[in-house]
């Protein structure tokens, strides 16, 4: 019954016309409010109604839809989701609505803009996550960026037209070679649907130069090392808002993009150059995690933690390569992609709750300066406890959704070879050093100032955002099966297809 409904088109269109709505809303913010609310709620029910009919045991795309969109030149408006859509899908619909409530009484100007600007956005992304033709993927894969540049733009810090030009420009840089991939594969294949792509033959020239497109497109998207320079600026300059979306759901496209373009389609390039994509993701991990600990700004420091977080994606996703070869049994490739995926859904939700808490003590202090802090917890007991929860969560803590995605991606790279597991794993002491340096510094010792003393413990819409997070990430953590039931099937699919020569 579900998969004959059009959910596809609902949850991405259902928070595009609320945004609109919401922008002629200009003297009633209220109605702003409730109606950004009630959307985003809607929305979450929409993707637990499609995580209640997804099929676990099928690597087929479900819930597709498709319609004719440019008849003239066979693009079409064709949705459906797999194993490796629906947990970021989820990811994207819990993390709006933490948005849209965090933002309720911290906007102080044109609220019902950036409610807007927030539910748009979130019907573009999910938008992302579901296209299945090339031209509709690029389109909303575009056409997302317009809200996070205006939130950044309109309510940012003082830095914020820097931070957005410079955020505008990386992005745009990568994604003129994500199109020139993408036509050059239509000419191949004659079709813009993007399964269409992983079929096609293609020769290793082909296959180097649509690897290295992908490549500049999703590593800028990631961001990996070296191109991961507009990630800070662009925290420190976002609202709370722009900063939670951007951590939990912006990077994850990059990772997406990777597992949906660059291993299906070009596997052959993927795996000759697997040592490049191996070692940008461990300098990630590394050097990124000794640039987190001399940082004095709280979101910099957060930023920079996802930039070595997310290197543990990119590792789990091209080891792969290096276990097919070391490895008669595919094993440790499934435990090396399923990690990255965990990985990129578990700092989704890890890093949100890490923003929104920074965003708790900015509304109180107006600074992000370590320095301005010390003896939080004295004043702030229930807040400290959520905030070194995460913190340690952040850390790879056992016990949270932190630690799984790193261990079973350390855990494959042993398999791959012993010294990217140990230079992976020196995250787990570089990431305890910067957390509890900053822990330290911020919650424990005597109160600093007279602005500390005075700080308030966090209210009841703070405390339902934060506990929300300590839920999902401490159920994550204890039982991640039934995140890793709906991928497994799209996993081994996926590794099929890379395991196999396209020449």
């Amino acid at each position: 019954m579900l998969t004959q409904l059009p959910l596809l088109s609902l949850i991405i269109w259902l928070p595009i016309a609320a945004g609109l709505l919401c922008l002629f809303l200009n003297d009633r913010e209220c109605l702003s409010k409730w109606l950004a609310v009630g959307t985003a709620s809607l929305t979450i029910l929409l993707s637990i109604a499609l995580y209640i009919g997804f099929d676990n045991t099928s690597y087929q795309m479900q819930f597709e839809e498709l319609h004719p969109w440019i008849a003239t030149f066979a693009i079409n408006y064709h949705l459906g989701i797999d194993g490796f859509s629906l947990p970021l899908i989820i990811l994207t619909t819990i993390s709006t609505l933490l948005v849209v409530v965090a933002g309720w009484r911290v906007i102080e100007y044109r609220l019902n803009h950036y409610l807007a600007a927030f539910l748009i956005m979130e019907g573009l992304m999910l938008a992302v996550f579901s296209a299945l033709d090339a031209i509709l993927f690029y389109v909303f894969f575009e056409a997302m960026l317009i809200p996070l540049f205006l939130i950044i733009g309109i309510w940012g810090g003082p830095n914020r037209v820097y931070a957005t030009i410079k955020f505008f420009l990386y992005t745009f840089f990568g994604s003129v070679f994500l199109l020139i991939a993408l036509l050059y594969l239509h000419h191949v294949a004659g079709s813009f649907f993007l399964l269409d792509y992983h079929a096609v033959t293609l020769s290793m020239t082909e296959q180097t130069w649509l690897f290295f497109a992908f490549l500049i497109a999703f590593a800028v998207k990631v961001p990996m090392w070296p191109v991961h320079t507009w990630l800070p600026d662009a925290h420190v300059e976002a609202p709370t808002g722009g900063s939670v979306i951007l951590a939990a759901i912006t990077l994850k496209i990059g990772g997406y993009g990777f597992i949906r373009f660059a291993l299906p389609i070009t596997p052959d390039a993927s795996m000759v150059f697997d040592w490049l994509l191996i070692t940008l993701s461990l300098i990630a991990v590394v050097y990124i995690g000794f640039v987190a600990l001399v940082q004095s700004d709280l979101k910099k420091l957060i930023a920079y933690s996802s930039i070595a977080h997310m290197g543990f994606v990119t590792l789990g996703l091209f080891i792969v390569f290096r276990i097919f070869f070391n490895s008669a049994t595919g094993s440790g490739a499934v435990l090396a992609v399923e990690g990255a995926m965990v990985q990129m859904v578990s700092h989704g939700f890890i890093s949100a709750a890490m923003f929104l808490a920074v965003g708790v003590l900015y509304d109180r202090m107006h600074t992000r300066e370590i320095s301005a802090y010390g003896g939080v917890i004295n004043t702030m007991p229930t807040f400290t406890a959520f905030a070194v929860f995460f913190a340690m969560a952040n850390a790879g803590l056992p016990g949270t959704s932190g630690f799984v995605g790193e261990f079973m991606v350390i855990l494959a790279a042993f398999q791959a070879n012993f010294w990217f597991a140990f230079l992976a794993a020196t995250t787990l002491i570089l990431g305890a050093a910067y957390t509890l340096w900053m822990v330290k510094r911020v919650f424990f010792g005597e109160v600093a100032n007279q602005h500390v003393a005075e700080l308030e413990d966090i209210n009841t819409r703070e405390f339902m955002l934060l506990a929300s997070l300590a839920v999902i990430v401490l159920v994550l953590g204890l039982w991640p099966d039934p995140l890793l039931d709906v991928m497994h099937a799209s996993v081994e699919n996926l590794l099929t297809q890379v395991s196999q020569s396209k020449l």
